[in-house]
Parts: structure tokens; sequence; C-alpha cells
């Protein structure tokens, strides 16, 4: 089945006998059992909800996964999953992550005693050189937020061979119908479905799909017991949302390849990263590793006055948070999604005062450039 069809029939809702072609909405708490000792297979909706379930099989399915684990947000899939680890532990993790990942790690986790170690992930020399016998996991963003950085999952994958290292990949810029990680050696695959697989910005979600059964169930055990669980109704509108999710992404995809080459030429634009540009370090491994480059564009403008002067006469484009939604967003990474992360840290990865990041929406091209050409002007 292709993606654009696994999208609406990969998995077939069998919870109901009404023939209604949408999953309803089973918008309860808990359920009645039929006898003493008997289930329905449904108890209460912190183990699990029908609506939740059909999305959880839909995303693994398209994952190529044996489980999804639904989560309220994408942070609280990591925050869950950083629990499969005890004090002592230790993990390495792209250097340039989303600055809520970063908060995570560098607040939370080392306060719980897992020792977290950064590293360009696509240097694999680095990477093997902070390999210990404490290292159980390695973190990686790819495409990374907001560089655009890429790593070799294969590689990474092909680095630990014969260790017990669990390879973990955010999939939220790429999502399965661009990439699919597991197929490349990942363990577990996150996303935040707040972003491409909702795409509509109306809601918010996460996810944890697991390679294994034996993962999928630790990390159920550890989803009933904190209990970060996804609502039905935003289940719903996840799964109404990944129906669209092939022609919203080619559409999005498009407008991005327009904007980066437009942005590319604008002489108050000093540097365009997007890995769908032929001259991107990564443009050739991005095809192999996937089959598409998704919608997400960063680029450093002249001054600091050009990129705070732009966010304000943008217009068509929204000055907002988040990504992966049908509207164009940017954002200043520097005051948003990484203002947690040190400035010296924040400027050595290039994330400093004159880069914004855009998220391609499926606006038509040409309002998009109308837009960007008066606020730059």
């Amino acid at each position: 089945m292709k993606s654009e069809t696994a999208c609406l029939h990969a998995v077939r809702d069998t919870t109901h006998s009404t023939g209604a072609v949408a999953t309803p909405i089973y918008q309860t708490a808990t359920f009645a059992h039929p006898a003493f000792g008997q289930s329905t297979g449904y108890d209460y909706s912190r183990s699990q909800n029908p609506t939740r379930e059909h999305l959880e099989k839909l995303v693994a399915a398209l994952e190529g996964g044996s489980d999804a684990i639904a989560f309220s947000t994408g942070m609280a899939a990591i925050a869950t999953v950083m629990e499969l680890f005890k004090i002592g532990d230790e993990l390495i993790a792209t250097e340039d992550l989303y600055g809520g990942s970063i908060r995570l790690f560098n607040y939370i986790s080392q306060k719980n005693g897992i020792g977290v170690h950064y590293a360009d992930t696509a240097n694999l020399a680095a990477v093997k050189a902070l390999i210990t016998d404490k290292t159980k996991a390695i973190f990686i963003e790819s495409p990374t937020n907001p560089m655009m950085l890429v790593t070799d999952i294969a590689a990474v994958k092909e680095l630990v061979k014969g260790r017990d290292i669990l390879i973990i990949v955010d999939n939220t810029f790429l999502t399965p119908y661009f990439c699919k990680p597991i197929e490349l050696g990942a363990d577990i695959v996150i996303h935040s479905g707040t972003k491409y697989l909702s795409g509509h910005n109306d809601t918010l979600a996460g996810f944890a799909v697991t390679a294994k059964e034996e993962l999928a169930e630790r990390i159920r055990f550890l989803t009933k017991t904190t209990g970060a669980v996804l609502a039905p109704f935003d289940s719903f509108l996840v799964t109404r949302g990944i129906k669209t999710l092939a022609i919203r992404l080619e559409k999005a995809q498009q407008n991005a390849i327009g904007l980066a080459e437009w942005l590319k030429k604008h002489p108050k634009v000093k540097s365009v990263n997007y890995v769908g540009l032929p001259e991107h370090p990564s443009y050739e491994l991005s095809k192999r590793q996937g089959s598409g480059f998704g919608a997400m564009i960063s680029f450093s403008v002249d001054t600091a006055e050009t990129a705070r002067t732009l966010l304000e006469r943008i217009n068509l484009i929204l000055y907002a948070e988040s990504l992966g939604g049908v509207e164009t967003l940017m954002t200043y990474p520097a005051t948003q999604t990484h203002a947690d992360v040190p400035e010296a840290e924040r400027i050595a990865r290039g994330i400093d005062d004159r880069l914004l990041r855009l998220s391609a929406g499926i606006e038509a091209l040409e309002d998009l450039i109308e837009d960007l050409e008066a606020a730059l002007a």
C-alpha cells in the first residue's frame, strides 16, 4: 500500500458496527464491565481508549513500527521515554536540538541522574568518542531544529552494533511520509503530533513509536503510570489530520523549495538552510534515507534589525510558535524555541539574533513571496 493510501486506509476501525467512515470519539473516562472478572478490553481511558487506540495503530503502521503510544504532547512523549533510563545511565544527543528537548535534558534528566552529552551526530567520530559502558541511548533529531543538519541514521546504528544502546529519532520534521527511521535502524521514533501529523495548528499531541514489542510494553507501563495520554477528541483531530498528510506535505514541500530558492537570491539574506537545496551538504544523504526534504527552512539575514523588522512587517505569514500546520509560520529561535539555551551555546550553533525559522504552509507560493518581498523591502 502506498503512503498516500496508507494515511487513510492502513488501519480500519473495528470497534463499532455502525458503518461510520470517521472513527467515533469515545468521550468517556471509564468503561463498564460486562460481569465480574470480564472486560470489553477497555477499562479506563488512561490505560486505553478506542479513539486513541485507532490513532496509535495508524501511526505505528505508517512508521512501520510494532506499536505507537500517543501522548498529550511531543515533550510528554520524550519525557516518558527518558523514564526508561536510571541513575548513572548516559545519553548522547544531537547538539543542534529543539530547545524544549535541551531544556528537558539539562534541567530534568540530568537532575534525575542521567548524563547527557551533546555531539554533532552527523560526525560519527564525535559520537564514537563519547560512547562508554554507561551509554544507553543516542537521541537524534534529523533534520535538526533550527539549523537543518542531517544525521545518517543507518550509520549511527552500525556504529553501536553489538551494544545495548537504543537509537531514538525525532522524526517530527519529515514524518513517516518522507522518512521511516525504523527501517534505518531506529528503536524508538518520536513525534510532536502537534505539527505535521495533526497539521492544522489546533491540537497538541505526541508519539513514541517502537520497533519492538518489548519496548512498547515498557513505555506503555510508564505511560499508564505517569498518565500523560492523548485525550479522545485530540486523538480524533490527529486522525483526521493524517488523512491529508500526503497532500499537505507535498504542497508545503513545493512551497519550501520555491521559498528557499527565492530567499537565497535576496540581498538581505546571507544564508539559507534547507535540505532540499542541492548545495546543502546533506542533500544526497537526505535523498538516500528518505523520499522528501520536508518544508522547514531557516535563514540568516544581514542584521538583527532586519530580522525583527521582517517579523513586524509580515502579514500573510504569521509570526508564531510551532510549525507543520497549513499556515506558513515564522519563528525567531533566539527568543522563542531556544530562549532557554545559554547564549554562548546558541551562538556557537548559529542560533543568533539574525536567524529566522520558517515553516512553509500550503498557500499559493506567489502570495508568500509577495509577502516576504514587501517585508524585506
